[in-house]
């Protein structure tokens, strides 16, 4: 049985939505604020948060951001604001819906059945999570995890950390780095990629240890023990 958690504060509009369903055959948790709403989302697995916008405590932005820093779980965020600017908002902060309130239950119905189809598709084509010792980064959810906690990174860091990770003990010259990460007709310097390299060290090395990624002098990095 598939499970919804319901975070609505609006007494009617929350009843309506867990009595519709659960005649649907979902398991549906219902909490009506902000604060407990995001203590129960991290706490358990759901298959889906459908999350109000405007709520006490935490706003519904903000528990999205905070679900998506540690979990994929698909969101769709519901709201009377309907303007361009709140949508964007909603989705920018990592929900995979938005819908405007009032609704019709069969559209919300309709795009939950959407966002299992997504999740579906993603299981059969998801791609392995990268680990090396305490590090790891899921190209899933595009979430780099050091030692359990969440590290932040910009889209080429990113990269570039995909690329040592998917090549363990195989040494990578500034060549080959910028081409993966920058694309080959890109007009930069190979010096670039010691300004990011010294980017990603800052953020992915603990203190006192030795840094993850190692620098061979005249050849270029590499990530091994």
């Amino acid at each position: 049985m598939k499970k919804i958690l319901l975070i609505e504060d609006e007494r009617n509009m929350a009843r309506m939505i867990e009595l519709e369903l659960r005649h649907e055959s979902f398991a549906v948790t219902t909490v009506p604020e902000g604060t407990a709403g995001l203590n129960v989302a991290l706490a358990e697995e759901w298959d889906v948060i459908l999350l109000d916008l405007m709520l006490p405590g935490l706003d519904g932005l903000e528990i999205c951001r905070r679900v998506r820093a540690v979990k994929s779980t698909p969101i769709i965020m519901l709201s009377a604001r309907d303007s361009v600017t709140d949508r964007v908002s909603g989705l920018d902060c990592g929900a995979d819906d938005y819908l405007p309130k009032p609704f019709a239950i069969e559209e919300l119905l309709a795009r939950i059945r959407v966002v299992f189809r997504r999740q579906r598709n993603l299981q059969e084509h998801k791609v392995p999570v990268l680990v090396f010792q305490g590090l790891s980064l899921d190209p899933n959810t595009r979430i780099v995890l050091r030692e359990g906690e969440t590290v932040e990174l910009t889209k080429r860091e990113y990269a570039l950390l995909a690329e040592f990770l998917g090549n363990v003990n195989r040494v990578l010259d500034r060549e080959t780095l910028l081409d993966k990460v920058w694309g080959y007709e890109a007009a930069v310097d190979t010096n670039v990629v010691d300004v990011y390299v010294r980017y990603l060290r800052k953020k992915i090395d603990m203190p006192g240890r030795a840094s993850y990624i190692q620098t061979l002098r005249g050849i270029g990095y590499v990530m091994r023990k």
